[in-house]
């Protein structure tokens, strides 16, 4: 028999039986959910659409069909949207500008030099603690900058050895995310999954409250990372080494030169068998002395005010050197002519930028460009495809193709789109990196990390006031901190935190949870868990893991309390699971990051991480209830 149901918002009339209409909301939550779920996991659609779809659709389904919570009240478009103002997103973007003003400032790049410096006399002994580190580190900052700063130093050392660098750069993302699982703030599923256990009422999770048996899946993983997945892609040796070679080069080599002032360091600087060791990473060219040319190698020359020293190194190389305390790069410039005095630390950009076919440079000197003089850029070196020239920079007349390394202020650089004689390459301008301010950025993450695990603040005060922190004393500036929040992060949460809100509105979450304890009825406690952890693993895989820790934590909630058991372990089986992103490349972004330089194809990662997902579901059966009691 039909009912009448009134819909007090349209004033219309639908017509349903009563059992199914009191169940539509939740039925089209599921289907809204599974719609993300295949969406996110096939990307034919980008994830930000994804995620305002998700969100548009929610506030649609309950304004045409109003929802009464738990506590009383209606569902309304305030609380789909609160995930947008949840402590534990506030936190992951502030914990993001924060590796972020690491990064930048090169807070961390000394940790690296002394790995690399120890590497060149043990590379084997050093790549296993390289992974030791990367982990450790992981546990405390975000893992992509982690995994940025010791990709190049694991390919060197497998280089040094001879091994291919697929047999080592899946393993520092693996690591990296391992490591993450071990506290807290190690991963932003870890702080998502915390926060809607903290919704429900009960105790927040601190800083080390998991760390032990996460340790214990940790080790098991890293042992298995560190020896055995290395044979298991022994296979793409051949195939991957020599591409690997190519992509994760030191980059192209630029001339530059280092004009003697009175004040430049390299003065009274002796040739050493031939070479001078304090120009590291750069090869001398030669030495312009007034009308002389000396050529290497060079053997018993001292420097003098007034050479020329004509130097080729990557732009990586010359933009450390020129941020250095002591660059000697940075004396050589006239700061009367050129103007790098003058520009501010934070808003120096280096970009490269190609001469026109019918530029008006072609056949000028960098001096005589007056076109050049007018864009505020100075040049800092000059690639030449053909050959690599031996005279000055100031000497050289240009030619259409040569790129030009410029240096500038970031709106003269970006303010070049319309100057024809130099193409600029947008994509290839980056900030320099603030070296002087590291010691700052280093101080700021300490305290920051030491209030977060003490537990005397709680962790979104301290990641805010840090992220606020490093802004306010110059480690990064605005335009930089809000590069830092990815968008897709920030809209990937809020309709993961939408999904959860309405899920849990419906009944859905108790219902799911009810389900597994009905399929699972008599099973012991940690026969639910496992099956709960292999779940999460496997979507894991597919979806992000923001998005599957705050679907699952409130189902896992939920089935703790119908078991009668504590329910933050059913939130660390969540938290562990969700980080066990090995599967594929798009479970989670560092791997994405290593899959070029590793030459990994898509079945790699699912060859060596599916195995490791395994082991992980084996070692969290036996380990954690036994560790819990249960």
């Amino acid at each position: 028999m039909l009912k009448i149901k009134h819909y007090c918002k349209m004033n219309q009339f639908l017509y349903l039986p009563e059992n199914v209409y009191a169940n539509l909301p939740m039925w089209l939550c599921f289907g809204i959910i599974i719609f993300a779920i295949i969406s996110y996991a096939a990307e034919k659609i980008s994830l930000e659409v994804t995620s305002l779809f998700v969100i548009s659709a929610f506030l649609v389904l309950f304004h045409l069909f109003p929802v009464t919570m738990e506590n009383g009240k209606i569902l309304t478009s305030m609380d789909l949207l609160a995930g947008f103002a949840n402590p534990a997103l506030i936190t992951i973007l502030s914990l993001l500008v924060i590796g972020q003003a690491l990064f930048q400032t090169g807070a961390l790049d000394g940790v690296a030099q002394i790995v690399s410096r120890v590497g060149e006399k043990r590379p084997q002994f050093t790549i296993a603690m390289v992974f030791l580190i990367a982990g450790i580190v992981s546990a405390f900052l975000n893992n992509t900058p982690v995994v940025i700063m010791f990709l190049p130093i694991i390919i060197g050392l497998a280089r040094k050895i001879k091994i291919a660098e697929s047999r080592v750069a899946m393993s520092l993302s693996f690591i990296s995310i391992l490591g993450g699982m071990t506290t807290l703030i190690g991963s932003s599923s870890n702080l998502l999954a915390s926060s809607i256990i903290e919704q429900k009422g009960l105790p927040a999770i601190k800083f080390f409250d998991f760390t032990v048996p996460a340790l214990i899946l940790a080790s098991v993983g890293a042992v298995y990372v560190i020896f055995i997945m290395p044979q298991i892609l022994k296979s793409n040796e051949t195939k991957n080494g020599e591409n690997a070679a190519v992509n994760t080069s030191s980059g192209k080599q630029f001339l530059a030169q280092i004009r003697l002032n009175q004040d430049n360091p390299l003065v009274g600087v002796h040739s050493r068998v031939g070479l001078f060791p304090e120009l590291k990473n750069m090869t001398v060219r030669s030495i312009n002395r007034g009308y002389q040319t000396i050529l290497p190698p060079f053997e018993d020359v001292t420097l003098k005010i007034g050479d020329v020293v004509i130097v080729a190194a990557t732009r990586g190389v010359l933009a450390q050197n020129f941020n250095d305390k002591n660059s000697f790069i940075r004396a050589s410039f006239d700061n009367r002519t050129d103007g790098v005095g003058e520009f501010d630390p934070a808003d120096v950009t280096l970009a490269e930028s190609i001469v026109a076919p019918a530029s008006r440079m072609i056949g000028q000197t960098i001096n005589q460009s007056n076109n050049l003089a007018q864009t505020g850029c100075s040049v800092l070196g000059l690639q030449r495809r053909k050959h690599m020239v031996r005279q000055a920079l100031d000497e050289v007349r240009l030619e259409a193709g040569d790129v030009l390394l410029l240096l500038g202020r970031r709106s003269d650089i970006f303010g070049m789109r319309t100057f024809r004689d130099l193409l600029v390459l947008e994509w290839s301008a980056t900030d320099m990196p603030l070296l002087s301010h590291a010691r700052r950025a280093l101080i700021i993450f300490g305290i920051t990390i030491g209030l977060a695990a003490s537990g005397m603040v709680p962790i979104v005060i301290t990641a805010f006031i840090g992220a606020l922190a490093m802004i306010m004393t110059g480690a990064l500036n605005i335009r930089q901190a809000t590069r830092a929040i990815d968008r897709k992060i920030f809209l990937l949460i809020g309709a993961a935190l939408a999904m959860s809100t309405a899920l849990e509105a419906v009944g859905g979450a108790t219902m799911i949870a009810h389900a597994v304890v009905s399929s699972l009825d008599g099973a012991p406690v940690w026969v639910i868990l496992s099956c709960f952890f292999l779940l999460i693993a496997i979507l894991t895989n597919f979806l992000s893991n923001h998005a599957t820790a705050v679907l699952f934590a409130p189902i896992a909630y939920n089935t703790a309390i119908k078991l009668n058991i504590d329910p933050q372990i059913f939130i660390y089986t969540v938290i562990f699971a969700a980080n066990c992103s090995f599967a594929t490349p798009i479970a989670y972004q560092t791997n994405l990051l290593v899959m070029s330089p590793g030459n990994y194809k898509f079945f790699d990662f699912v060859k060596a991480g599916v195995p490791l997902v395994i082991l992980m579901w084996i070692t969290f059966t036996i380990a954690i209830p036994y560790y819990y009691g249960l």
